[in-house]
């Protein structure tokens, strides 16, 4: 299906990572990982990272891009991208150029991951042959699910962080007034992403009548774990819970028996805090369903490229996964 070189790419709103496959039954070799903001268009950036390798032209590339992806050309939802499968093949002389959503391979990955691909959260571990999910924030907020189907896997990706997020607990109804909303919504992605930590920590300064400090999403999950402040440390707590809330009103959605992921690039700096106790209560927090969720296990992805990872598994094998996918190719190819 695929052929050879495979230049794979995981295309985010910050980063964006390139790697190549030289042939069949090879690891994905690194080629670069760089803010997407640093390049004008995916085809400057892959041709970047292409410039220091000895490696042949690749003939296929395949890009998970964070969007929905709908159609041949498509536009991230956090960065200024377009991609273009067309014209990044003419652009770069590809034969044949793969669009899909960046979780499509992040769900591809959770099906049989190798060791050291996660960590478990909470007593069970994954084990039943149901569907799984995984949905990560990070930039902004991921979510797919793998659904087994016979030999073969379906993903099925989502926008579930576009979904409305409301209060339920108390001290979260004197919380939500004051979170800033984005383009006027108040949506999963707006709270449970990186931007999301940082407006929980501001919200919660607020309520609390003290000047929050300008911190980073990172500069956040560092401060609260190091104990230097409460504030920091309050705000890791409250997302650790909203995050288990929302996994767990997921697993109900796609009764994803097999496990849920927790992915992206907050999650894996956090794992002291969502082992803590707070995420796997309000997970399971499901009536009447709560003896259904206890028994679905959840972990951490601690990858770090588990796009890559799972991209690699699709070219090794194609004919396992049912998914959506838009492409282009040169006439005569």
């Amino acid at each position: 299906m695929f052929q050879f070189p495979v230049l794979i790419g995981d295309i985010g709103g910050t980063n964006a990572r390139f790697a190549l496959i030289p042939g069949p039954g090879s690891a994905f070799v690194m080629l670069a990982k760089r803010p997407t903001a640093d390049h004008s268009d995916p085809s400057a950036a892959i041709a970047a990272a292409l410039r220091d390798t000895a490696s042949a032209r690749p003939r296929t590339v395949l890009l998970a891009a964070a969007t929905r992806v709908g159609a041949p050309v498509v536009h991230l939802t956090n960065a200024a991208w377009t991609l273009d499968a067309e014209r990044i093949g003419r652009d770069l002389d590809i034969d044949h150029v793969v669009l899909m959503n960046d979780y499509v391979p992040v769900a591809m990955a959770i099906g049989d991951p190798a060791p050291g691909f996660s960590e478990q959260l909470g007593p069970v571990a994954p084990g039943d042959g149901g569907a799984r999910l995984v949905l990560g924030p990070g930039t902004g907020l991921g979510a797919a699910a793998l659904v087994p189907m016979g030999e073969r896997f379906a993903v099925l990706p989502t926008e579930a962080g576009h979904v409305e997020f409301g209060a339920c607990e108390a001290e979260e109804f004197s919380l939500w007034p004051l979170l800033e909303r984005a383009h006027g919504r108040l949506t999963s992605e707006t709270v449970l992403s990186g931007p999301g930590l940082a407006r929980l920590y501001r919200a919660l300064a607020m309520r609390r009548g003290a000047e929050p400090l300008r911190l980073t999403p990172a500069e956040i999950v560092g401060r609260g774990f190091a104990g230097a402040d409460d504030l920091a440390s309050a705000t890791l707590g409250i997302f650790a819970q909203l995050l288990g809330r929302f996994a767990g009103d997921l697993a109900l959605i796609f009764s994803a028996t097999g496990g849920v992921f927790v992915a992206g690039g907050i999650a894996p700096r956090m794992i002291p805090m969502l082992a803590d106790g707070g995420f796997r209560t309000a997970f399971e927090r499901k009536a009447p369903f709560e003896n259904l969720v206890r028994n679905i296990a959840t972990v951490v992805v601690v990858d770090p490229e588990p796009g890559l990872t799972g991209l690699c598994r699709l070219v090794a094998d194609p004919g396992r996964f049912i998914f959506d996918m838009w492409e282009w190719r040169r006439p005569g190819a």
